[in-house]
């Protein structure tokens, strides 16, 4: 962090320990060791790290309630959920969780996984070259972004702040596509402008990609994002990166600070 010259990280659940599939209330149970283990973790170091919260969504008022936990007595400062619980992420099953997120008054992060803690891969093609880090969370992540603007999510639920990691997977190269979709089947569209909706972090490769999902969503949606530890931990920060913390505090509610960033 010192390196880079981040002054506060938001830890995160890691996304291998999402157990979509596991029961309910294995889940439940995990979610709180994690979280506990999360505050503990970030109290030791409250100048420099905040926490989020490990939820069991196949229970979604289960996972209200460890949300308000979390957030209430642990002060972890958000949600972290991933993409695949066995029903999609505009469930009506969903919307009193949503809701206890906008309650609560803090944001909610996606990032996908590609196991359901019971098997590996659903598709094996996945396994070789990296892939599944590659193409089988940007699959993720375009079709959660999907289900949340076409599905209504943000109609029924206009405060909702969530971010999507990855700049949203491969959904802002798609976007035109999902508007000429929305002609085809005569129903009105403007998922460009409904991406506006979301946040994303920017963790992709500097160059290209990055630019161009900045000009479809636009900078002020974007938060800095990082890898500590992983294959892609970042080496630089760019000033870009670093115009990103004010985006930071705005959506993670923290009172202003110079060179914040998430």
């Amino acid at each position: 962090m010192d390196r880079l010259g981040i002054d506060l990280q938001v830890l995160s659940p890691n996304p291998l320990t999402f157990f979509g599939g596991i029961p309910a209330s294995d889940a439940l149970n995990f979610a709180k060791i994690s979280n506990d283990s999360m505050a503990d973790l970030v109290t030791g170091h409250p100048n420099r790290l905040l926490g989020t919260a490990a939820l069991p969504m196949q229970d979604p008022d289960a996972a209200c309630i460890e949300l308000e936990r979390a957030v209430t007595e642990l002060g972890l400062v958000a949600g972290y959920i991933g993409t695949d619980y066995g029903f999609a992420l505009d469930d009506p099953c969903l919307d009193d969780f949503y809701q206890t997120v906008i309650d609560l008054d803090v944001p909610l992060f996606i990032h996908p996984a590609v196991n359901d803690g019971i098997r590996s891969y659903r598709d094996s093609r996945l396994t070789r070259f990296g892939l599944d880090l590659i193409v089988g969370y940007a699959y993720e992540e375009t079709l959660a972004v999907a289900a949340l603007i076409l599905g209504g999510v943000f109609d029924r639920h206009p405060k909702l702040d969530l971010c999507v990691s990855h700049g949203g997977g491969a959904i802002a190269f798609l976007a035109e596509r999902f508007n000429s979709m929305a002609s085809f089947l005569n129903t009105e569209s403007d998922f460009v402008s409904a991406l506006r909706s979301l946040w994303y972090d920017s963790h992709l490769e500097l160059g290209m990609a990055q630019d161009f999902v900045t000009s479809i969503v636009g900078q002020d949606r974007m938060v800095y994002g990082t890898n500590f530890g992983g294959w892609d931990s970042p080496n630089e920060t760019s000033s870009f990166d670093q115009s990103l913390g004010v985006n930071a505090e705005r959506l993670l509610r923290l009172p202003p600070k110079e060179e914040v960033v998430l």
